[in-house]
């Protein structure tokens, strides 16, 4: 992993992007952006934070905008009662002015992992600019933030997982476990009633 920040940071702020993309184009078994935008900046102090965080959001906006369009595909294969629960919740976001906007920049704006919520959109099939505009201006103050305070979060949090695979792994898991949460709630209930409900957690239909 050093060998991969040595090499591409020889490119700048370039090669920072590239790293960027490619981490967020990809649906699991890759390190949260912030730790990889904070391993660039304590590797070379000079970097601009602000500049840094500006590319890092805009490298991670248009990974995670290719993610979404790759998992649009998969939307065939999931369950009909899973599919017409996404469907509510995407309509309901649709009908508020700044809905997609407010709810990628609220998950934007967190250190946590953003596959999920991207491959939800994706099997959504959301079609709304505000869903990039919303996570590229979170992920900016975020990562702004986790860059500033890089030894401080960054080094307990690697202490924690000594075997990197295995935090990764973890983090997957815990968005695994959200994305089918959130297919298994029944939108039309808790909008309209304000009541929690579940349906079966089917996902998918094979």
């Amino acid at each position: 992993m050093v060998d991969i920040f040595e090499i591409f940071g020889e490119y700048s702020y370039l090669g920072i992007f590239l790293v960027l993309l490619g981490v967020n184009v990809s649906p699991i078994l890759m390190p949260p952006s912030w730790i990889v935008l904070t391993s660039f900046y304590l590797l070379d102090p000079t970097l601009n934070v602000v500049i840094l965080a500006v590319v890092g959001a805009t490298g991670a906006t248009i990974g995670r905008y290719f993610l979404k369009r790759i998992s649009g595909v998969f939307r065939r294969f999931v369950g009909e009662e899973q599919k017409s629960n996404l469907d509510i919740i995407g309509n309901y976001l649709n009908n508020k002015k700044y809905g997609y906007v407010i709810a990628s920049f609220l998950f934007g704006a967190t250190p946590l992992p953003s596959n999920m919520l991207f491959i939800t959109y994706g099997l959504m099939r959301v079609k709304n600019i505000g869903i990039y505009i919303g996570f590229w201006f979170g992920r900016m103050i975020s990562y702004i933030i986790m860059i500033y305070f890089g030894n401080a979060v960054l080094r307990p949090f690697l202490e924690m997982f000594e075997d990197r695979l295995t935090a990764i792994l973890l983090i997957d898991g815990v968005g695994i476990g959200v994305i089918v949460l959130f297919a298994s709630i029944n939108w039309t209930v808790l909008i309209t009633e304000r009541k929690i409900k579940f349906v079966k957690p089917k996902i998918w239909r094979f």
